[in-house]
């Protein structure tokens, strides 16, 4: 993913040096992320390294660092936290061996009965993100996630009427970043997926651009755009030029001379999340 943001700026031209300094503004001085209140958060921290990391610019290495050690073991965190907490400490040189076997044990403890992963430790099913998020992490401390075929067989559970994936068991439609957590996942683990699921990403793409969460969606997000660009790169199945004209013009249409990006058409704000996902997008449409 970082791969593709990295061509994603480049694309950008002059624009690139206003995406810098987006990109920089969104750390704070103890070397954290900024949510879209201002406030840290170690889930941001993610997207403000990455988009960093995506426009060249320099990481402020130390107090991201320190930051970091504030979590210690992870014991406060959830679950999307402790993959952030993994996430962010393989951009700041690594966890060491006794912190990543602690952050993966606390991972481990989000397991479903079904072999997926859940935020929720009660639940007996996993999700297609709870998978995304657990394989991230172990792959961010360098570690073979355990019983892969276990969290492969959780996604059948997913599998939706319509050709798609949710993220519970016995929804009747698909929803796109359900679908795209489930594609990257089986590409990732070197499972087959199947030709049909191609068909049904591109079916959620909105006839002025941009892809649609789920067939209902009244507007196309940038969410849902790039992750379906990332998953329908994953499958080999490039988009129609035309296809990918129109999702370039709705890039366009969410980006500011600020140097971020807005989520939609009907977003106010910008983050540094979706500007990392802006990158991520041009970077498959490049």
């Amino acid at each position: 993913m970082l791969q593709v943001a990295r061509r994603g700026a480049l694309s950008l031209g002059e624009s690139l040096d206003a995406v810098r300094e987006f990109a920089l503004s969104s750390l704070t001085d103890e070397g954290s992320g900024k949510d879209r209140d201002g406030r840290p958060d170690l889930y941001y921290t993610i997207f403000s390294l990455a988009a960093l990391q995506a426009v060249d610019a320099p990481l402020p290495l130390q107090s991201v660092r320190r930051h970091l050690e504030s979590f210690e073991d992870g014991r406060q965190l959830d679950f999307v936290h402790l993959g952030a907490l993994a996430r962010c400490w393989s951009v700041a040189g690594g966890a060491s061996p006794a912190l990543a076997t602690e952050i993966l044990r606390r991972i481990e403890s989000f397991r479903t009965p079904n072999g997926g992963y859940d935020g929720d430790p009660g639940s007996a099913h996993g999700t297609a993100y709870g998978g995304f998020v657990a394989l991230g992490a172990y792959q961010d401390l360098a570690v073979e996630i355990p019983k892969p075929l276990k969290l492969v067989q959780s996604l059948k559970f997913l599998e939706t009427p319509d050709g798609g994936w949710g993220n519970a068991p016995g929804l009747r439609a698909g929803s796109t970043n359900a679908a795209a957590a489930a594609i990257t996942l089986l590409h990732q683990l070197n499972m087959p997926v199947s030709n049909s699921s191609a068909a049904w990403l591109l079916k959620q793409m909105h006839a002025e651009g941009g892809f649609l969460a789920m067939p209902l969606a009244p507007i196309p997000d940038l969410l849902s755009t790039a992750t379906a660009l990332h998953a329908l790169a994953c499958l080999d199945a490039p988009l129609p030029a035309p296809a990918k004209e129109r999702c370039l013009d709705f890039l366009d249409s969410l980006w500011t001379a600020d140097g971020g990006f807005h989520g939609h058409w009907a977003d106010d704000h910008l983050d540094i999340e979706y500007t990392f996902y802006g990158l991520l997008a041009l970077g498959h449409l490049a």
